[in-house]
């Protein structure tokens, strides 16, 4: 798997994005290009921002047992599986608002490196390993890059 702390497979990725345009289509899938841009700014807004609240209680315990596995183990994702309600997209977003935003938030992450990230509190399976935040961010992005053929 690539490394989302390594500035080479960072630009590989953005060399991805960047082929991607507002009328690029998906090979799977209900989200428009710039909803599934605005859907993987998802994980790095829960990463960097307050805007989500925490799952707490039965919620969080069931997500940990759950989802935690699928998140950041290195089995691929399937095509059209369902996804979390904070990541749903429906509305219509700005393309090149969501690329740009997504751009930064891969640039951040690579420059604050696997040592920041090294035992960080995630935010709905508790502390993480560098690796397996390298998995939850590149996993899902490369996923939906596929989605869209590139």
């Amino acid at each position: 798997m690539k490394n989302v702390f390594d500035q080479t497979d960072v630009s590989e990725l953005v060399s991805r994005i960047n082929k991607l345009n507002s009328e690029s289509t998906n090979l799977w899938g209900r989200m428009s290009v710039g909803q599934m841009m605005a859907h993987c700014n998802v994980a790095y807004d829960m990463t960097y921002t307050d805007k989500y609240p925490k799952p707490t209680g039965f919620k969080k315990f069931m997500i940990k047992l759950i989802a935690k596995k699928m998140v950041v183990g290195p089995k691929p994702y399937k095509r059209n599986i369902r996804t979390a309600p904070e990541f749903l997209i429906t509305d219509e977003r700005d393309f090149e608002a969501e690329k740009q935003k997504l751009v930064a938030h891969l640039e951040k992450t690579q420059q604050l490196g696997a040592a920041h990230f090294q035992n960080k509190e995630s935010h709905a399976f508790g502390p993480l390993t560098s690796q397996e935040w390298n998995v939850l961010f590149y996993k899902h992005l490369d996923h939906h890059l596929q989605q869209f053929n590139v």
